[in-house]
């Protein structure tokens, strides 16, 4: 890269504030990135300071919001003309140096990643009731068809399926409630307005958490312990969710950045065809359960995200830590 098409500061930071409108386990936001002005490459690392150890031990989950940031950059720079060139994993020997990007270009508007752009913004995590309309098969096959491009698998359960998954769903419910440690880790990341709580910057606040589940037939993470939130209604969610399940072959950290990456691409496109997303990584963060979560007939050898998708409320924006906590020059 020359030093003329080097990015400049502003447009640098303009990037990494729109790339660190992901998603990611509790809001942690866990990544970091340094530009490297003589080179013009943008490095992404993990933040090790907002790992989860007791739900997250391998840092699956942490690679996973760290790939989701790296494709919305790689949005982000398409939109403005730039071509980025990604690098995973270019330092062995340091395994939170996730990435290295450097931008090529121009290139022209209009591209896949570019018509992408939109929905950045509009993304949000919808912890309310969906509505019982099936969701047509066409958007469906695209949604596939968005993860293949990522080098992913999209599945779609079928019935008995879809019913297994579900049932791990409550059953990581039960081991979540009798698990201290990760209640605890759960709560650190949630903003009530109690005393002592993080910083507003990151973390489920409660406007997002949702209503309670009526019943038991609630499919997302229920963020507002008993007793925290009084006054949070209740509703009755969707008897059968439609789910989709983001695999891979392998379970390594470049299988995990990938899977990020395809889940942004995912839900971004989600969000462009009108359907409202949750997450559901409950039974995944239990190693007793996530291997029943595949299908074995399935070419997909590990399952990292269950993606809920329906039609219902879009959900709110939740808060983004500064780019100036996000971003280094050097």
């Amino acid at each position: 890269m020359s030093p003329s098409t080097r990015p400049l500061r502003p447009l640098v930071a303009s990037l990494v504030e729109e790339a660190a409108l992901a998603p990611s386990m509790h809001n942690a936001q866990p990544w970091r990135f340094v530009h490297r002005e003589a080179s013009g490459v943008l490095e992404l690392h993990g933040d090790p300071s907002r790992a989860m150890p007791r739900q997250d031990p391998d840092h699956r989950a942490l690679h996973i919001g760290c790939g989701a940031a790296l494709f919305g950059l790689r949005v982000a720079a398409e939109h403005r003309g730039l071509r980025p060139d990604v690098r995973p994993l270019p330092a062995p020997g340091d395994p939170w140096h996730l990435a290295d990007i450097r931008f090529e270009g121009p290139v022209e508007a209009g591209g896949d990643l570019d018509a992408l752009h939109a929905a950045l913004a509009r993304r949000h995590t919808s912890r309310f009731p969906f509505a019982e309309e099936p969701v047509p098969a066409e958007l469906l096959d695209g949604l596939c068809a968005a993860a293949l491009l990522e080098g992913c698998r999209l599945i779609v359960p079928g019935d008995w399926h879809t019913d297994t998954v579900m049932s791990l769903v409550h059953a990581s419910e039960l081991f979540e409630a009798a698990d201290e440690a990760v209640r605890a880790e759960i709560a650190a990341w949630t903003r009530t307005g109690a005393a002592g709580e993080g910083t507003s910057a990151d973390g489920i606040p409660a406007y997002a958490f949702g209503p309670r589940q009526y019943d038991v037939t609630a499919p997302v993470r229920d963020f507002g312990a008993p007793g925290r939130m009084p006054v949070r209604p209740s509703a009755r969610f969707e008897k059968t969710p439609q789910i989709a399940l983001l695999g891979t072959a392998a379970d390594t950290p470049e299988s995990w950045l990938m899977a990020g990456q395809a889940l942004q691409r995912v839900l971004l496109q989600a969000t462009l065809d009108g359907l409202a997303t949750s997450l559901m990584s409950q039974p995944l963060e239990w190693p007793e359960l996530r291997f029943d979560a595949r299908d074995p007939l399935s070419t997909v050898g590990y399952v990292h995200m269950v993606v809920r998708l329906g039609y219902g409320p879009a959900g709110r924006a939740t808060p983004r830590r500064p780019v100036s906590d996000v971003l280094v020059f050097a």
